[in-house]
């Protein structure tokens, strides 16, 4: 595994999600395309808590000892017991990026880490530490991905009665 274009990756992350996440209304910030679908306020609250809770705290405890247990995780429960809707957009979305600061300060300081070190994931499959690395930038990703998504539908129910398929493909 290349773990310097997976940190890249991971230091790029910020200013591509910050261009999709900045300077966005109250009313977008709070907008779901459909009930069970998540805002881009509640996107923004999920990296935080993520960054916080599960990928760097997790690859820690991988490489100190495999045996140690992982504090569990709910991403789709965190969203309505976090109250993740009744927060600010920005403010989350600088405290995401100051722990992404700790984060790459943290990974760039690791001395020789063993990213084979692996534990069962309560799925049921081995999970290795690279894993874990390489998984976190692909999160990072998908989210992006899930971010334009939301522009885009914001936009198409916005620009009623006109098509924006001349744009191309919206699927």
């Amino acid at each position: 595994m290349d773990t310097r274009a997976v940190i890249a990756a991971l230091r790029r992350a910020p200013a591509a999600l910050g261009a999709l996440l900045e300077d966005v209304g109250e009313e977008q910030a709070r907008w779901r395309p459909a009930p069970d679908k998540w805002s881009l306020l509640e996107l923004a609250c999920h990296l935080l808590d993520e960054e916080r809770e599960d990928f760097r705290l997790r690859i820690e405890l991988l490489l100190r000892d495999p045996a140690l247990e992982w504090p569990p995780i709910d991403p789709e429960g965190w969203v309505r017991d976090r109250r993740y809707s009744d927060r600010d957009l920005a403010a989350t979305l600088a405290d995401w990026r100051a722990e992404r600061a700790r984060s790459l300060a943290w990974l760039e300081g690791l001395e020789a880490p063993d990213w084979s070190r692996s534990r069962r994931h309560p799925a049921g499959f081995e999970l290795s530490a690279g894993d874990l690395l390489a998984a976190w930038a692909a999160h990072d990703l998908l989210h992006l991905r899930q971010a334009a998504r939301l522009h885009l539908l914001w936009l198409k129910e916005r620009s009623i009665p006109w098509r924006l398929d001349y744009a191309g493909n919206l699927d």
